[in-house]
């Protein structure tokens, strides 16, 4: 099954951005590389805001995108995909076509759907060494309490961390104690 997966930079606080949604906290040091996530994704989805960011930085996906929206237009434009149907409903119809990994990059908003939905099924995290102390929060509240495993960590240069969560739902939980016997 095409898992989902959060992946994206946040400060030490939890941000994903500044207040006005700019991102030039975010960094990647030379001694980290995203070549293998890129491997294992052929397909971006994220909010509006987010795309909007992405596209003012220069940004090329090389990928199908699918932008979730309450404002624009629903419908195909310039090789992006624009929707207001609910997550599940876009992530259940993605999931019946052959592919790689979703990569679920933002924001906060959308991410909380996809909580609620119970749709993330990885997290993966560079943790930027900067307290912001306001911005976007990666997490806003208001989805119900989830379970993850820690799969990887690795500390790079320049105080970047590289987290990589599992999530574990009573299934997956049942299938590592019936592994340990």
């Amino acid at each position: 099954m095409r898992k989902v997966i959060a992946a994206l930079g946040i400060s030490l606080d939890g941000y994903i951005a500044r207040p006005d949604g700019a991102v030039d906290f975010l960094f990647m040091p030379k001694d980290y590389s995203n070549a293998e996530f890129w491997k294992s994704v052929d397909t971006a989805v994220m909010g509006r805001k987010t795309y909007d960011v992405g596209r003012k930085m220069g940004g090329s996906f090389g990928m199908p995108v699918y932008v979730f929206s309450r404002k624009s237009r629903a419908g195909k434009r310039d090789g992006v995909t624009y929707t207001n149907e609910p997550p599940a409903t876009v992530i259940a119809n993605l999931r019946k076509v052959s592919g790689k990994h979703i990569w679920l990059m933002g924001g906060g908003e959308l991410i909380r759907d996809f909580l609620k939905d119970d749709l993330v099924d990885e997290i993966h995290l560079g943790i930027l060494p900067i307290l912001l102390g306001d911005g976007i929060p990666l997490f806003p509240g208001g989805f119900p309490e989830r379970d993850f495993q820690l799969l990887e960590n690795k500390t790079c240069s320049k105080g970047f961390i590289s987290v990589k969560y599992e999530r574990l739902r009573k299934q997956s939980r049942k299938r590592k104690q019936s592994r340990k016997k």
